[in-house]
């Protein structure tokens, strides 16, 4: 007699930056899942977390160990959720092109060139990237889109972004993905009508433009505003996050949504069901 196989075994997961701080909430949280195992953890070779175990700062055992070798991280998972940066996570792309691992792309600052490599490899394994990957944020845009819609093009907008000391990139992915999201629904494209800095005598501001401000400063985890200054009148769109623990629930939302899906370019939108 052989031993039942599961009808539905756990989705296993690799994480990346595993001894980072978003890298640790990942953990955690698909320790907490019932439906989840961790079968990989990744970070850089010169990380003093190499050859740890992933889940002893939870005061857990498993059998992974935090590895630099991207083929044996992910030697045994279905999904990669990565929110690294740009250079590790097309260096992990590469690999889960070549073995069909399923991937949550959570990083930003992507050039455009790098976007059409993750395009080029959703044709070969399934891909969820998003510039945000709470919940919340991915209604606020819907809101966003809506709002644009709604006031014309005679309302000028604005979009501010609040990130801790340690974000390396600026605007936020986040901030650039609202203001695409204005764009298009002004039927522009966001490179034309950008305006990222402003410094001495700028003149008037430029009918249709979207400007854009950022702060960096202590452990502010995000907040995101699009503002649209009307004549009398303002109105202002904000979320705000208190912790990373809504990104982190938001990955393996994605992570569950790809498990029926081996091949294809999505985003938090088609999670949702936005």
């Amino acid at each position: 007699m052989t031993a039942a196989t599961d009808p539905n075994p756990p989705l296993r997961i690799a994480i990346a930056g595993a001894s980072g701080r978003m890298g640790r909430m990942l953990i955690e949280a698909v320790q907490n899942a019932p439906d989840m195992t961790l079968a990989g953890a990744l970070d850089i070779a010169t990380s003093p977390a190499i050859g740890a175990d992933p889940v002893a700062f939870l005061g857990a055992r498993s059998e992974t160990r935090i590895t630099a070798d991207i083929a044996t991280g992910l030697a045994g998972a279905d999904v990669l959720i990565d929110f690294t940066r740009p250079e590790g996570t097309l260096a992990c792309l590469e690999q889960c092109r070549r073995q069909g691992t399923r991937m949550v792309i959570g990083t930003t600052g992507f050039s455009d060139a790098e976007r059409e490599r993750i395009t080029a490899a959703a044709r070969e394994t399934g891909i969820v990237m998003s510039a945000n990957m709470s919940v919340g944020v991915n209604v606020m845009l819907r809101l966003v889109e809506l709002a644009t819609r709604a006031l014309g093009d005679e309302t000028d907008i604005e979009v501010f972004e609040a990130h801790h000391r340690h974000k390396v990139d600026a605007p936020s992915g986040t901030a650039l993905w609202i203001g695409e999201t204005i764009a298009a629904a002004r039927g522009k494209k966001l490179s034309d009508v950008a305006v990222l800095t402003r410094e001495g005598h700028t003149g008037e501001r430029p009918a249709g433009a979207i400007g854009f401000a950022s702060l960096r400063g202590g452990d502010i985890v995000g907040e995101h505003t699009a503002l649209f200054a009307g004549a009398g009148e303002r109105i202002e769109i904000t979320h705000r996050s208190s912790s990373r623990v809504n990104y982190a629930q938001g990955a393996l939302r994605a992570a569950r949504f790809l498990a029926s899906r081996r091949t294809g370019l999505y985003d938090m939108r088609d999670v949702l069901g936005l």
